[in-house]
């Protein structure tokens, strides 16, 4: 380039850190505004009393395309990452008493299976190819590219693969086609909640999710999921990016159809070419943006659930609880309404158990514990009555009898030094997340591909995306695929992009 190229980029989650490192590495001079006073968004870390909690995100799947951020900023994942495989990947325990430990191990897998249903392998066999296929089909030719109109989404070599895909089929339904025990079929469906959705109303597609754990695994990064965030931002710092935290964006600039700068509370001016949001979408058009229509839009699509999460300081070792735990409801489907449906916490809450210090003793002072739970709850909604306190109240109170009940820990509230609490509110309070959803907008058919919202907006040609509610969604690794797409579109519309690059990335993913 002759003259160098600017940049801001509005957030510092791992979509605004990957952006902003790769946007660098082809020669931008970079400023990422962050309103927290550290970077991650909700891929954070809680630090007390020698106890250290991942906020978010505690399963680290799809290693490959960590790997190929990480080399697109010239590094290689292993000199920053010391990864562990987790395997079992976590145990499922259901009100019965039935326990399933999911595990790679086939040998291991078989006769757990077939103890619950006849022949039941034989359709986890099954599962896991239809999973490898959608897998592989979804990266290569969905999820890892950029869309520039409909026809391109709706191409006749792509509506077949829609088809195969089984996009319009709900992903509960399908999986009776493997397994006849609802528990089994709850076993292999309630993944689905990795991105805030229910199996009842999220495509047979993410079939894919039980395939990404078993096959490539379930990783723990030493040190914490946040470990991560940290590396790419020293990354991102050595390509010369620029971070101010406490700097919470007041309003976004328009001039002639193109935004000319960002406006900080503190009354600061930052101008640059061009300018990328990494804060929740429908925040960005609610709050910053003076486009009203399209905020009404966001605000009538469908939003993914929300959390209560309890992170415990204990002064005890519970053995008895592995790494990652899961606790199904006895009442699989009404447990699901009442979260999507009535936005509320289900009389009969599921919830998961993470426990790091089982791997890695750093997270907890010895001989004591750290211990993260998360209940899904419906989001933030005006119109129904919600009693927040008594929701967490009653979620907390759940946890304690099934862990009682089920796993022989009766003492746990006596052993907790301290607990910290997060509700949909916190969420939104903290990360601008738009009702409190916890992974942003919904994944359902019509919030997908090119018809979720795209990473340019449409009247405004410099002002870009990355983040779980645009194109191609939420969750860690995606997110990182979403700040390889918009950087890509960025070069493309101006004249820099590498298609060597681009080809070298599908080979990647293929090998991998």
């Amino acid at each position: 380039m002759n003259e160098q190229k600017t940049a801001v980029v509005i957030g510092a989650g791992i979509g605004g850190i990957a952006a902003a490192a790769r946007l660098a590495r082809q020669g931008f001079r970079v400023t990422v505004v962050e309103k927290n006073e550290k970077p991650g968004g909700r891929c954070n870390q809680i630090i007390r009393e020698g106890h250290r909690f991942d906020i978010g995100p505690t399963l680290f799947l799809m290693p490959e395309i960590f790997a190929e951020t990480y080399a697109a900023l010239g590094e290689r994942l292993e000199d920053h990452l010391d990864l562990r495989r987790i395997d079992p990947t976590y145990t499922v325990h259901f009100p019965d008493g039935l326990k399933l430990q999911l595990t790679a191990d086939l040998l291991k897998m078989q006769p757990q299976l077939d103890a619950v249903e006849e022949n039941a392998f034989d359709g986890f066999l099954r599962y896991l190819a239809e999973g490898n296929k959608h897998y592989h089909i979804s990266l290569e030719k969905f999820v890892g590219r950029n869309f520039y109109n409909i026809f391109q989404y709706f191409s006749l070599g792509n509506l077949p693969l829609l088809f195969q895909l089984k996009a319009l089929t709900k992903h509960y339904t399908n999986v009776g086609s493997y397994f006849a025990d609802p528990r089994l079929k709850a076993a292999f469906t309630f993944q689905n909640m990795y991105l805030g959705l229910s199996p009842y109303d999220a495509p047979a597609t993410y079939s894919l999710l039980q395939y990404t754990e078993l096959a490539g695994g379930v990783w723990y990064p030493m040190g914490g999921m946040y470990r991560v965030i940290e590396t790419l931002t020293a990354i991102a710092e050595k390509l010369g990016v620029r971070f101010s935290y406490n700097s919470p964006v007041k309003q976004i600039i328009i001039k002639d159809d193109r935004v000319s700068g960002v406006l900080l509370e503190n009354g600061s001016l930052l101008t640059a070419d061009l300018f990328v949001g990494n804060a929740d979408l429908p925040y960005i058009y609610e709050n910053l943006l003076p486009d009203f229509q399209e905020a009404k839009k966001l605000e009538q699509q469908k939003y993914t659930c929300s959390t209560i999460m309890f992170y415990w300081g204990v002064d005890k070792v519970f053995p008895e609880i592995g790494h990652h735990n899961v606790f199904l409801a006895g009442d699989y489907k009404m447990s699901f309404e009442s979260i999507f449906k009535n936005h509320t916490l289900p009389d009969e809450p599921s919830f998961y158990v993470h426990a790091p210090a089982r791997t890695d003793l750093t997270c907890a002072p010895a001989g004591q514990d750290t211990l993260m739970v998360l209940v899904p709850v419906g989001h933030l909604d005006e119109t129904q009555d919600q009693d927040w306190d008594s929701l967490v109240h009653r979620a907390r109170e759940t946890v304690f009898d099934r862990l009682a009940s089920q796993l022989g820990v009766s003492d746990l509230r006596q052993h907790i030094k301290f607990e910290v609490a997060y509700t949909p509110s916190v969420w939104q309070e903290e990360f601008n997340l738009a009702k409190g959803a916890a992974f942003g907008l919904s994944h359902n058919f019509t919030q997908v591909g090119y018809l979720r919202p795209q990473n340019r907006h449409a009247r405004y040609k410099n002002l870009y995306f990355a983040g779980a509610s645009t194109h191609p969604g939420t969750g860690l690794p995606i997110v990182l695929l979403s700040a390889k797409l918009t950087t890509e579109r960025i070069m493309k519309e101006y004249g820099l992009y590498n298609e060597q690059q681009a080809s070298q990335f599908t080979r990647q993913l293929r090998e991998a």
